[in-house]
Parts: structure tokens; sequence; C-alpha cells
């Protein structure tokens, strides 16, 4: 039977030769160019400072103003601008004069909202608001009022018949009451609620116990 053949050997590699595929023959990366001498690097970027806070409240001194200056004078307690809306704050006694001379003068003939904002920490914690519309001059105006806890509100339902409603709901929801108000009755609660759902030191997890286990035959209204 014949030999089978051998397999070929691969030929021995002298003493001091390296395959080509080994490491060493790769040539070592060429260093960084060094930088010209002279050159100053560049400096790093400077922060931009924060923008200054939007002032939102400006002085109002506009022609409006200078009127009811003139003929008011310290009943104008404020007038200022924010986002472009004019506000006048006066004396809570003079509301409703105010109010008539808004309408018959400056014909602010709509009386669009009027509703309240309650701040507890303040000695006079009421701010009675109203937003008056004029469609001669396409003008928009606010005008606000400070009470007391307890101090009465002149009513400007005599001046413009749609606070009849407002002012009701301003007094069951914040216990505003307004002095010449034909029916100053709560509008939305029940008669015999206490408290006044609205104001910041209201409860409005307990409610009014007592009425709702009266009324409702329940512990709690929650």
């Amino acid at each position: 039977m014949a030999d089978e053949p051998k397999e070929k050997q691969p030929s021995p590699v002298p003493a001091g030769d390296k395959p080509a595929s080994s490491p060493a023959a790769i040539p070592p990366p060429k260093p960084a160019a060094a930088a010209p001498t002279g050159v100053t690097p560049p400096r790093p970027a400077v922060p931009v400072p924060p923008k200054p806070p939007v002032q939102l409240q400006t002085p109002l001194n506009n022609e409006l103003v200078g009127r009811i200056r003139a003929k008011f004078g310290p009943v104008l307690v404020e007038a200022i601008e924010d986002r472009k809306q004019a506000i006048l704050t006066v004396e809570c006694g003079k509301l409703a004069e105010v109010a008539q001379y808004l309408r018959d003068e400056e014909k602010f003939d709509l009386l669009s909202d009027l509703t309240a904002v309650d701040w507890p920490k303040r000695e006079k914690r009421l701010d009675v608001v109203l937003n008056l519309y004029s469609f001669a001059k396409n003008e928009r105006l606010r005008v606000k009022a400070r009470a007391a806890d307890g101090e009465q509100v002149p009513s400007v339902a005599g001046v413009w018949p749609t606070a009849n409603w407002l002012e009701r709901e301003a007094f069951d929801m914040f216990g505003i009451v307004f002095t010449g108000h034909p029916n100053l009755t709560r509008i939305l609660l029940p008669d015999e609620w206490q408290g006044y759902p609205l104001r910041k030191d209201y409860d409005i997890i307990e409610q009014d116990t007592s009425w709702v286990k009266d009324n409702l035959g329940i512990e709690s209204g929650q």
C-alpha cells in the first residue's frame, strides 16, 4: 500500500526575523505637531450674565389719571400699569363716587366683572376688584378698593346694574358687605352656611360640618 503524503511543515523562521503581521511591524504614531511659538491660546468664553427680571408694574400717569387726580385728589391711592393693564386703587369709602364719574365722564359703561382677593396677612385684607370697559374708547380699566375685615364697601349696583349679582357673589364667597345693595343675600350657598369659602383661612376640608350633618345627614361634606 502506497504511503500517504505527509503534511507540509512550515519553514522555520530564521533567528532574528519576525513575521510581517507582528505588532512590532506597525510604525509608531507620529507625535502631535507642537503649537507655533508666540501664539496665545484662545480664552474660554465669558458666561453671559442672566437677564434682569422684567418689571411688570410701573407707575401710570396718563391723561385719565391726571383727570381723576384733579377731581378726587388723594382719593386716588395708586395708579400703575401692569402688562399694559391700567390699574387704579381708590379709597374704599369713595368707590361709588369714582365709579359714577368713570361711567358718566370717562365712558366706562360696562362692568365686565366684580370680584375680590383675600390677603389675610395685610391690615386691609380684602381687595374689591372692578374690571371696566369703554365701548366708546375701546379701553379697559381695573379699579381696586382695599377693605378691612368687616369694613363696609359702597355698592356700585346703582351705577352698573350687573353689579347686583356680582356683589352678592363677593358677599357669599368673601363676606364683603356692600352698603346700599338692594338685596345683599347669599347667591350660591345656603343662608345658614357658616364661613366664606374664598377666604384664604377657610378650611375647605371641614366645610360647615354642622350644616352638612343637619341637612345631608352625614358627618362630613368630603
